[in-house]
């Protein structure tokens, strides 16, 4: 039986076929949902239309814009009427804040991470919530490097930080209202996001050296979780950051 035959579920930060929100919008689809993406700007509408083609709903979002978010929520709203979930993939710093020493992080640069990766989901969620239906679920991206000082992940690392920190806020403060909101801490995979990040060959091969069968994670059992999180199979989870590495985590 399918776990979200019939749920309209929106799906933020799809880049190319090997993003993680991509393996989560697969996984959804085959537990029966149907997907409706945003992307950030035209370009990334192209690069979205090329995987999704031309009759799934798309809409724009810019998440460093209120009025960009409030936009696409409300354009959402008109289509759907009500969501059953959100699944939060977006996060951004500067390559110059993802080397060298965190101490030479500019303000700027600090500001401007914390805005896309963490408070993206605050106002993601405030506007969100007023189409989410009950027994629904919010579910973000988060990384390891959040709780360990990974080389060379320094301002993502702090930003997942906050990001973690701010599921824990909203589930608490949304679960009454019956959303449910979680996180994933993936493991390693190579992502447009993570060729950002210095050395990034480094930081896959170590990942997949740690795992118990030297195989590392795949978008598609990251997805397979998250479309259990946002199902209502998961409502006894709430503000959780499941990690999802294949044991990483462990050691």
């Amino acid at each position: 039986m399918s776990l979200l035959a019939g749920k309209k579920v929106v799906v933020m930060g799809v880049a190319n076929k090997r993003s993680i929100a991509w393996g989560c919008a697969k996984a959804l689809q085959e537990q029966g949902a149907e997907v409706i993406y945003t992307y950030q700007n035209d370009r990334m509408a192209k690069q979205l239309e090329k995987l999704v083609g031309t009759e799934a709903f798309k809409v724009q979002c810019d998440v460093a814009s209120d009025e960009s978010i409030a936009a696409c929520f409300a354009n959402i709203g008109a289509y759907a009427g009500e969501i059953h979930g959100v699944v939060h993939a977006v996060a951004y710093a500067n390559k110059e804040d993802l080397s060298g020493s965190v101490v030479d992080i500019a303000r700027e640069g600090y500001a401007l991470a914390q805005d896309i990766s963490s408070y993206s989901l605050i106002a993601v969620t405030r506007y969100a919530k007023n189409i989410l239906a009950k027994n629904s679920g919010i579910v973000t991206m988060s990384y390891l490097g959040s709780q360990r000082a990974v080389p060379n992940y320094n301002m993502m690392g702090i930003a997942k930080a906050a990001l973690e920190a701010s599921v824990r806020y909203l589930a608490a403060e949304l679960s009454p209202e019956g959303i449910r909101v979680n996180g994933i801490s993936a493991g390693a995979i190579k992502t447009l996001a993570v060729t950002g990040v210095k050395d990034y060959q480094k930081l896959i091969q170590l990942s997949e050296e740690r795992t118990p069968d030297n195989v590392g994670v795949t978008i598609e059992e990251v997805g397979n979780t998250c479309a259990f999180l946002i199902s209502p199979a998961s409502s006894g989870i709430i503000g959780e950051i499941i990690f999802v590495d294949k044991g990483v985590h462990l050691s």
